[in-house]
């Protein structure tokens, strides 16, 4: 995007012109610091080009009615954060089981309870991921730039799409309200995909098929197919079920659909790892204190890498193990008392040394905190 427009702007304005880029037309929400200029840029470009912007009550009549206008056909958007979030974990169930395509940003701040709203957090990584009850597969994406904002918010409504099923992308509140120069892409620059439609006559419709991608055809209401949708564990036809026989595939379908394709999903970067003895492993603002101290400590002549880990959830196993192969060391970097971590604990081999640098104070991560850890563990 070297050649294209360039614009100085915010991260969260930066998620508002990616949703709109995917083709989004319809956002409900409920204004809550951090994330507020998202509904403000909402209400200001939607009305523009046809599309239809909400206030709600509060989060859970805001993904309520997102889950809704996706039923309708529409591709749908809400923000919000952490207490938001936390509201929103019901009804995000019943998006999962009822397969609705929809996207949520989650500007994160520090928490429990109502914590420091205008400071920085990442501390809602496995919410992300186990919010909602039950079984099911979550997809979640973390931004680092501006530009990210913007391009991983159009990957969002993709994965969502490609998938039906909702995506979260978690900022934090330091790429929220960042403001960079960006390039904005032309149309048609960026591939949109479009959700599948059914092609079979109403009378022969199952709106919860089992194709050979596990992901079904959508019709939207109104479009001429008549489908019913519950939150109850449903068969093929959407009504619900007590067959094992029904409830077994059903569930197997909404893990197998994305990690059948984990691969597709994932998405990281990766730089000065190919001799790399120690390696940062960040997401979101941290990626950016991570970068800083590789090409310091590099500069200095030790062997340091870095992994910025793009899509979170479903969590990279297979290419963060073969990337770190030949690693002794890793310091995992994250504004939270420890999530990401566990999971590359898990993932990683046992003569591997895994070091946490923590922060969870609301302030940001810098490149000298991470090298005094980088010189503590050498």
């Amino acid at each position: 995007m070297a050649n294209n427009k360039k614009k100085l702007m915010q991260g969260n304005i930066a998620c508002v012109e990616g949703a709109i880029y995917s083709g989004m037309r319809f956002y409900a929400g409920y204004p809550i610091t951090p994330s507020t200029e998202i509904a403000e840029g909402c209400a200001r470009e939607l009305p523009k080009i046809g599309g239809r912007f909400i206030q709600m009550e509060d989060e859970i009549g805001s993904i309520a009615a997102i889950i809704g206008a996706s039923v309708t056909g529409l591709k749908s958007f809400t923000a919000t954060s952490g207490p938001g979030y936390s509201l929103m974990q019901e009804n995000l169930g019943y998006a999962f089981i009822t397969e609705t395509p929809l996207v949520i940003v989650n500007v994160q701040r520090g928490g429990p309870s109502t914590g420091l709203p205008t400071k920085v957090s990442q501390a809602d990584t496995m919410q992300a991921r186990w919010g909602t009850h039950g079984d099911y597969t979550a997809i979640a994406i973390a931004p680092s730039t501006v530009q990210e904002c913007l391009t991983e918010t159009i990957r969002a409504f993709n994965l969502s799409e490609r998938f039906r099923t909702p995506v979260t992308v978690l900022l934090d509140e330091v790429i929220g309200h960042s403001r960079e120069v960006i390039a904005l892409p032309e149309k048609g620059e960026i591939d949109i995909y479009e959700r599948v439609k059914p092609t079979v006559p109403p009378e022969e419709f199952e709106p919860f098929e089992m194709t050979p991608n596990l992901v079904s055809p959508m019709a939207g209401y109104g479009e001429g197919y008549r489908f019913h949708v519950t939150g109850l564990t449903h068969d093929v036809h959407g009504f619900s079920t007590n067959r094992p026989d029904e409830i077994f595939p059903k569930l197997d379908k909404l893990q197998d659909k994305i990690l059948n394709y984990r691969d597709e999903i994932s998405k990281l970067r990766v730089e000065n790892m190919d001799d790399a003895e120690v390696a940062f492993i960040s997401y979101g603002s941290v990626s950016r204190a991570a970068l800083q101290a590789t090409a310091v400590a590099r500069e200095a002549g030790v062997k340091v890498g870095c992994v910025q880990l793009y899509t979170i959830w479903p969590f990279p196993d297979k290419q963060l193990r073969e990337i770190c192969a030949k690693c002794k060391k890793v310091i995992v970097g994250e504004l939270n008392m420890g999530q990401i971590i566990h999971e590359i604990e898990r993932v990683l081999p046992d003569d591997i040394e895994i070091h946490a640098k923590q922060r969870y104070d609301g302030e940001i991560m810098t490149p000298m905190q991470l090298l005094e850890k980088l010189e503590e563990v050498l």
